[in-house]
């Protein structure tokens, strides 16, 4: 037998699972995450830290920050796009898993 939580989910699942499968919002929120991976990338890349490295930045052309900046943005929405499509199969698996052992139960 299904808890209330379960059976609660489950319903609310089978009809939004269509529907929540990749929306504007559910990207939005994997955005902070890859905007913190970037900051952390681009503070260490720009930090100086190692010398060979700052070298190469301050002989830095402006064709290679276009890449540098195309690199970024890519990192962001990637992320953003697989942590929506991560949480979306976590929540199908889930309703999987409770579907079976309904009619695990059920039988």
């Amino acid at each position: 037998m299904l808890s209330k939580d379960e059976q609660a989910f489950v319903e609310y699942w089978r009809e939004n699972r269509l529907r929540k499968k990749l929306r504007f919002r559910q990207v939005a929120i994997g955005m902070p995450l890859g905007v913190i991976l970037v900051f952390a990338i681009l503070l260490n890349f720009f930090s100086g830290w190692y010398k060979r490295a700052d070298m190469q930045i301050n002989s830095m052309t402006p064709s290679q920050m276009l890449v540098i900046i195309a690199a970024a943005i890519g990192i962001i929405l990637f992320i953003a796009l697989f942590s929506a499509r991560h949480r979306w199969d976590i929540n199908e698996q889930y309703y999987r898993e409770l579907l079976a052992k309904e009619s695990r139960e059920g039988s």
